[in-house]
């Protein structure tokens, strides 16, 4: 789920030009934070990567991720890290990246 609001509203602040790169830093990074994730896994690392990427889906409006993540980041916290499925974290990020990309396409 996106909150439009939230990137109607970065978009606004930012600009255009600045959005479309923002948009394209922000893939880029939450990307190599999931593959990381994905396949090396540091569970003593998981709950700082999810509490990136927690912050950084919710500033792009990413609202179902940063639940997501804010649900697992708790989880490990509490000692619980190896019961963590990143797996629907990164399907949250994909199709909210569809959606934005098909609302935002790249240099639009």
């Amino acid at each position: 789920m996106i909150d439009w609001q939230r990137v109607t509203e970065l978009r606004e602040e930012v600009g255009e030009d600045a959005f479309s790169e923002i948009v394209a830093m922000f893939l880029e990074e939450v990307e190599e934070v999931l593959d990381r994730l994905s396949e090396a896994p540091d569970p003593g690392r998981l709950e700082q990567d999810l509490h990136f990427l927690k912050g950084s889906s919710l500033n792009l409006g990413f609202r179902g991720m940063s639940e997501l993540c804010a649900s697992g980041e708790a989880r490990a916290a509490s000692g619980g890290a190896d019961g963590v499925d990143v797996e629907p974290i990164r399907q949250s990020y994909v199709e909210a990246r569809s959606q934005l990309l098909e609302r935002y396409p790249p240099g639009s």
